[in-house]
């Protein structure tokens, strides 16, 4: 009974989200792919020139969402493709001419063109279908509880059964009843493959996403040796700052002891306690360092426990849900580990929300984890954020990321790393 009852909820849940995602496609495709075309129709007259990064900007995030719906609804995984801009990108006309050229000869626009027309037709078809399953039934249930009343002077169909007695209602419900029992079997499946669809449009061939990862490998790997310089800099400046001035200022201590042990003995024993307090706090800087670079419960217990070990220092209720079947190797981890770290104290700090959820799985070959939290949202990728540091730091190992934050949230930070468990 339990796992019926499941199956019908989870038919609903896809139903329901099959809706939206019919409603996003009417919406949101017709709406984009008609400014598209009319911004690139007038590119010639120069209007389209200002206009066309803007909105082929917006079809790009009302792609993207679709990604993030399709890997957190059902699981399935839609590569972005798109080409980065150069960064001493110019500004001003000049640097809008450059813009608009660069995303016209992107090949992802022009698939993101084809999806959407694709998005509102057979999309839109299968969405609401999965949808019309679940609900269609209802009317038949109504039908059949009396409603074929009102309809006495013409003849009702429902579907192709006319509906105009109490035994055509009921035959109306029979129908209903096996609509509905459809619905329970393929909801979650038609959804599934609505982004099935998208993916076959979205996605680059194989060989034009070899060259997108090499390009972005290359990228990463200086941006890796970079961060690698910074860091080791860093833990120079911590060592020079801290536990080194402390050592010093204790060593100094200790020399001034050996002075005043047989002249002064309570002084010398003021100066041995001073020195004790600098050599602890010392330690705990050191404890602190390394922790920094990577953290012994880590390595101990592995990411899971880290991670929990993560929401227990955060000063909003936090729930971690962890399924993973063993270990991945240690460089992964840690880069994970400290994702999802930075992606906490972005939701701490500044989304204002009151509880947040940390999931945390492996399937297909991939690490994946969400960091979702019920604030005010409006998080987003740009200079300067903490979210570009983890996608930077997820690129080093060919991860991405996206990201969910409409204004009054809720914000969900979906990350991904390709690896294996031991």
């Amino acid at each position: 009974m339990d796992a019926k009852r499941g199956r019908i909820g989870s038919a609903l849940l896809a139903a329901w989200r099959g809706l939206v995602v019919s409603f996003a496609a009417l919406a949101g495709s017709c709406t984009l792919f008609s400014l598209a075309l009319v911004s690139m129709a007038t590119i010639p007259l120069g209007i389209g020139l200002v206009t066309t990064p803007y909105i082929l900007e917006a079809v790009r995030k009302h792609a993207n969402q679709r990604r993030l719906l399709a890997i957190t609804w059902s699981d399935v995984r839609i590569p972005v493709p798109y080409r980065p801009f150069p960064k001493d990108l110019r500004s001003g006309f000049t640097g809008q001419v450059e813009r608009t050229t660069l995303m016209l000869k992107d090949p992802a626009t022009w698939r993101d063109m084809r999806w959407m027309l694709i998005d509102m037709t057979a999309g839109y078809t299968v969405a609401i279908l999965a949808a019309a399953l679940m609900v269609y039934p209802v009317e038949g249930f109504v039908l059949a509880a009396g409603l074929w009343r009102v309809f006495t002077d013409d003849r009702y169909w429902y579907a192709f059964v006319p509906v105009d007695s109490q035994a055509t209602g009921l035959m109306a419900a029979a129908l209903g009843v096996a609509v509905f029992a459809a619905g329970v079997l393929l909801s979650e499946r038609l959804l599934r493959a609505h982004f099935v669809l998208a993916r076959s449009v979205l996605a680059p061939t194989q060989e034009q996403e070899l060259a997108l990862r090499i390009d972005r490998l290359t990228e990463t790997r200086h941006e890796a040796v970079d961060t690698a310089a910074s860091e080791l800099r860093r833990i120079e400046r911590d060592l020079h700052d801290g536990a080194q001035a402390r050592l010093v200022a204790m060593g100094m201590n200790l020399g001034t002891v050996e002075a005043l042990i047989e002249k002064d003995p309570a002084q010398a024993k003021q100066l041995l306690a001073m020195a004790r307090e600098s050599s602890a706090e010392a330690l705990t800087e050191l404890r602190d360092l390394v922790r920094g670079i990577h953290p012994p419960v880590l390595a101990e217990r592995g990411l899971g426990d880290a991670v929990k070990a993560l929401a227990l220092r955060l000063p909003v209720p936090c729930d971690v849900t962890v399924e993973l079947g063993g270990r991945a190797e240690a460089p992964v981890e840690s880069a994970a580990y400290f994702a999802i770290s930075e992606a906490l104290t972005n939701a701490a700090k500044h989304s204002g929300a009151d509880r947040i959820w940390v999931d945390l799985r492996h399937s297909d070959g991939s690490l994946r984890f969400t960091v979702t939290d019920n604030g005010k949202g409006g998080a987003s990728v740009g200079a300067g954020s903490g979210l570009s540091g983890i996608e930077r730091r997820l690129g080093t190992f060919d991860g991405v990321m996206a990201v969910s934050s409409p204004a009054g949230g809720p914000t969900m930070v979906t990350m991904e790393i390709p690896c294996e468990l031991s």
